[in-house]
């Protein structure tokens, strides 16, 4: 009998059938679910890894709202060509507290995976207000109004709460003084700068992004997140000196 003439005769059994199918989507579920066991020995540990502040996070949100992933990806693949453009291959740790994650696949821009600290701040806002100021060829939106609008503090720390719900770390006194980070890590001679490196670590990153330390932009945020992307932890770098001094 052929495989053909067994599929016919099947479907005219209707208990037959349901448990066939029953089969073959078990078969399907286990092979996606059993890798899910082992992935503490698939994602890398990352000791030095820190967490998104309120005003990065913030710029992330941003970054969402305004639709950034639809046109940069962030995840540098394998291969030669992409890693000699961009840096080091991406990493699953990396991603750690992406919540959503933001890989991406389509790429009328470039990369973003690596971005952070390879442009100065003063770059990131003259490209928001107009790309074709520093990149001619870009066909990148305006988004001037960055600047100009302020950023709302007053529901960060839900926000805290939220990544907190789905396994980010933030401690109580992080989502408590949520709103007073944003401000201090945009502020660096203001006293509330101090509590930002406290509460997450020497290695963040307290300046004007926006050039404007008398107030807090969303240009601040989205110059902040795109500043730490890639830079949460040295996992990448390290992977990449332990495989070539294994060679």
């Amino acid at each position: 009998m052929s495989i053909f003439g067994f599929h016919y005769r099947l479907e005219r059994k209707a208990i037959g059938l349901v448990l066939g199918i029953i089969v073959v989507s078990s078969i399907g579920g286990l092979v996606e679910i059993a890798p899910l066991f082992t992935i503490h020995q698939t994602v890398e540990d990352a000791p030095d890894m820190r967490l998104y502040t309120p005003l990065e996070l913030a710029g992330r949100n941003i970054y969402i709202r305004e639709g950034c992933y639809a046109c940069h990806s962030q995840m540098i693949r394998t291969l030669r060509d992409e890693v000699d453009r961009y840096g080091p291959y991406s990493l699953a740790v990396e991603s750690k507290y992406d919540h959503p994650m933001l890989w991406g696949s389509k790429r009328t821009g470039p990369d973003l995976a690596r971005v952070g600290e390879k442009y100065s701040d003063q770059w990131h806002v003259a490209h928001m207000i107009n790309p074709r100021d520093v990149v001619p060829v870009s066909v990148m939106p305006a988004y001037d109004w960055l600047l100009s609008t302020e950023l709302r503090t007053d529901d960060l720390s839900l926000h805290l709460k939220a990544q907190r719900a789905v396994g980010v770390p933030y401690t109580d006194d992080m989502i408590a003084n949520a709103a007073v980070d944003a401000y201090g890590q945009s502020s660096p001679d203001a006293p509330q700068a101090d509590g930002v490196t406290r509460r997450y670590g020497k290695a963040t990153t307290v300046r004007a992004f926006d050039g404007l330390p008398s107030r807090l932009t969303e240009m601040d945020a989205m110059v902040a997140y795109l500043q730490v992307l890639g830079r949460l932890t040295g996992a990448a770098h390290k992977s990449t000196a332990e495989a070539g001094a294994s060679q």
